[in-house]
């Protein structure tokens, strides 16, 4: 069993992990990268406040193996120690996650599939057959998996690829994007700041209960994409009443 104080973190930042779990020989590279991960997150949101999350977030979406998963919890924790404005995290999030998402529709329309699954194998922890993992999920679901990829550990990053080499409308890019990437930065925001001391839980329950994790989340994005899409098309019609009415 592994378990004490991770080495070589800042004494700023421990203050913020709380009690640390106990884990098998197995799981012990991942928890002290992800400890380091913490750390490093901390360190940012300590020198950039807000800024620093979306900073952490939009390297995640372009850097995979960066989770969100400790980032979002750790600063909705953060934002109970009155420390960081929880809208103000939540807004920079989103916004790293639609920038992120830009850099790799871009790069995805820019040297298409090919290259990126050369690019891939070069990238650590990062291989083709991630990117190809992306392309079969767009493949199968078309646009929409952009909107169910953004709730979508392992894929919510890599599907705006597809999106890219297959030159999907960018208004519709970013409308589906910033739904699905809404829901979960504010799932997991909140979750953290419930949690408390405790935020570390989050991302070892969505590990043990994906599935469940995986279709809550889901519905939750389609519940706000069909609102959004609602909401658009009230505006248009009350426009055009306006209009004839002129």
């Amino acid at each position: 069993m592994v378990k004490g104080p991770v080495p070589g973190l800042r004494f700023g930042a421990a203050r913020y992990l709380g009690p640390l779990i106990t884990v098998t020989a197995l799981d012990a590279e991942r928890f002290f990268l992800l400890d380091s991960i913490a750390g490093q997150v901390v360190s940012l949101m300590e020198v950039l406040g807000s800024l620093g999350v979306g900073l952490a977030i939009l390297i995640e979406t372009v850097f995979p193996p960066v989770p969100s998963e400790v980032i979002l919890p750790l600063a909705g924790f953060t934002s109970t120690q009155g420390d960081l404005n929880v809208l103000a995290a939540f807004g920079a999030a989103t916004a790293g996650s639609l920038i992120g998402a830009y850099i790799l529709y871009w790069l995805g329309a820019a040297i298409g599939a090919q290259r990126l699954r050369a690019l891939a194998d070069r990238i650590w922890l990062v291989e083709a057959a991630d990117v190809d993992r992306a392309l079969a999920w767009f493949d199968r679901y078309g646009e929409a998996s952009v909107l169910v990829g953004r709730v979508m550990p392992g894929v919510r990053s890599l599907v705006s690829i597809p999106a890219g080499v297959h030159r999907m409308g960018l208004a519709k890019f970013t409308a589906l994007t910033l739904a699905g990437s809404a829901v979960w930065n504010a799932a997991l925001i909140w979750l953290g700041a419930a949690l408390g001391s405790n935020w570390r839980v989050v991302s070892h329950t969505i590990d043990q209960y994906s599935a469940w994790v995986y279709a809550a989340l889901l519905l939750a994005a389609a519940v706000g994409f069909v609102m959004l899409v609602r909401r658009s098309v009230g505006r248009g019609r009350r426009r055009e009443r306006t209009g004839s009415d002129a």
